[in-house]
């Protein structure tokens, strides 16, 4: 039996606890090289901190640590970093 965690949302996200889908794309927005935090904050309105601790709370604690050593400091998770111009995600699987 599964547990789930309801995650209370940014300003954006509105005023439901986010659902089981926005939880996996945010975390698979979050492994992505190329997705920058502010891309996920802009469309889910969770700021990195917010993003961090959902990812603490939904991963097994090795997978966690793993996307932490990974992402930190990392240029294209920051927009600011790699001076992003878009904001926006594209997913792979989509066309131009």
């Amino acid at each position: 039996m599964a547990h789930h965690k309801q995650i209370t949302p940014g300003p954006k996200a509105g005023p439901a606890a986010l659902t089981a889908g926005c939880i996996s794309r945010i975390v698979e927005m979050a492994w992505e090289d190329r997705t920058a935090f502010e891309a996920i904050e802009a469309q889910f309105g969770l700021n990195e901190s917010a993003v961090i601790d959902l990812m603490r709370r939904h991963m097994k604690l090795s997978s966690f640590r793993m996307w932490r050593k990974r992402v930190t400091g990392r240029r294209t998770k920051h927009a600011v970093l790699r001076g992003a111009v878009f904001l926006r995600h594209r997913a792979t699987h989509t066309r131009p």
